[in-house]
């Protein structure tokens, strides 16, 4: 089972998200991906996760996007799972300090509040060195304009990584790696 957490502000409809669907579903695959819609709360989308973790009848491979990233590296270190991480943020407590404030979710225009409370939270989430490097696969492109992909090859080193050159932190070239990431995911597991 692949389960996809989005980035921030984002949601199950970004591109990336409805990309992977529909290709899981043309392989047949379908039913086995689950895209929740994650909270504001660092902690309610780490709960939120951990409760499709335990009710899962199929492995679990976590594939996450941006902030997404950061919350699958914590959880797969939890869980002992397999993990995607796609232009991850890897310091996110620090590098979403700019976005403190009101903010708009992309996807319904819906207003939320991300708070020095939420920072806290996300900064209990963070993993200063991965354990298993091979139940990793970073996907990267240095063009990201948001995060900078330096810090991702360093935590993730030892993983599998795909860093291109160019790009933005959309990671531009998500449908070439599609295949792959759903065999990484459910035929390696």
């Amino acid at each position: 089972m692949i389960l996809y957490l989005h980035g921030f502000a984002s949601s199950p409809q970004s591109l990336k998200a409805r990309q992977l669907q529909a290709r899981m579903h043309q392989r047949g695959l379908g039913r086995h991906f689950a895209a929740p819609q994650l909270p504001v709360s660092p902690a309610a989308a780490i709960a939120l996760a951990e409760t499709l973790i335990a009710r899962a009848t199929a492995p679990v491979t976590l594939v996450g996007s941006s902030l997404g990233g950061h919350y699958a590296t914590w959880l797969a270190e939890r869980h002992d799972l397999r993990a995607v991480v796609v232009n991850p943020a890897v310091l996110a407590h620090l590098s979403l300090d700019r976005y403190l404030g009101t903010k708009t979710h992309y996807h319904s225009g819906e207003s939320f509040e991300f708070t020095r409370d939420h920072m806290a939270e996300m900064a209990a989430l963070t993993v200063p060195a991965i354990s298993h490097p091979k139940r990793y696969w970073l996907l990267a492109e240095q063009g990201d304009e948001v995060l900078d992909y330096r810090q991702a090859v360093d935590l993730y080193r030892g993983a599998r990584q795909t860093v291109l050159a160019g790009g933005d932190h959309s990671f531009t070239r998500w449908e070439d790696y599609l295949d792959e990431v759903i065999d990484f995911a459910v035929l390696e597991s």
